[in-house]
């Protein structure tokens, strides 16, 4: 697994652990040797993911729709920033370079990001992980209730199985070298039209 990407909020939020652990993420993920994949921004812990990261010597990437780069919020610093026309160009994109993908605190626009990706993997459009990063118990509730959407037969127990929590983002790490995807919804036939970057 050489790339992850993080979706993370464009603010800070209220709870300075969050800044801590969006810190800690980019360090960790720079010094594994892996390539930081996001969202392109500098402000709130996006910001913060992607400045740690480039500090502890590792390659970031950025995707950034080309309305959020005339408002000058794209990070000047990065390896590679990809201008892109939407937020759903920015979506594919990130999931073409990405082989992991790992949600931090935010808000709708990262509950939007880490859900799609979630249901390509349902799908077999990739046979890529997805994680919550737990900082603070910020995503207790929306664990349960995605526990819950399989109790009342919506969701795949196996796919709910498949999702990775944790408060550490060493365990996120370590979690995505051991990944063996769960089957498909519908088998074989939709695998996968985006394969990791380093098959």
């Amino acid at each position: 697994m050489k790339s992850i990407a993080v979706y993370c909020g464009s603010s800070f939020g209220s709870v300075s652990e969050f800044t801590v652990q969006a810190r800690q993420t980019g360090e960790m993920i720079a010094k594994q040797g892996k390539t930081l994949v996001y969202g392109g921004g500098r402000s709130g812990l996006m910001g913060v993911v992607a400045d740690s990261a480039i500090a502890a010597g590792g390659k970031v990437i950025g995707v950034i729709p080309k309305h959020l780069v005339d408002a000058e919020l794209a990070h000047p610093g990065l390896a590679e920033l990809y201008v892109v026309d939407d937020m759903h160009q920015r979506k594919t994109k990130m999931s073409e370079l990405a082989d992991g993908f790992i949600a931090m605190p935010g808000g709708s626009g990262t509950l939007e990001e880490i859900f799609e990706q979630w249901t390509w993997g349902q799908l077999g459009i990739h046979l890529k992980p997805c994680a919550f990063l737990n900082v603070d118990g910020f995503y207790d509730d929306l664990i349960r209730f995605i526990q819950l959407t399989a109790e009342k037969e919506f969701t795949k127990q196996r796919f709910v199985d498949g999702l990775i929590y944790s408060d550490r983002i060493e365990d996120i790490l370590s979690a995505f070298e051991d990944y063996v995807a769960p089957e498909p919804k519908w088998g074989q036939q939709e695998r996968p039209q985006y394969t990791s970057s380093n098959e």
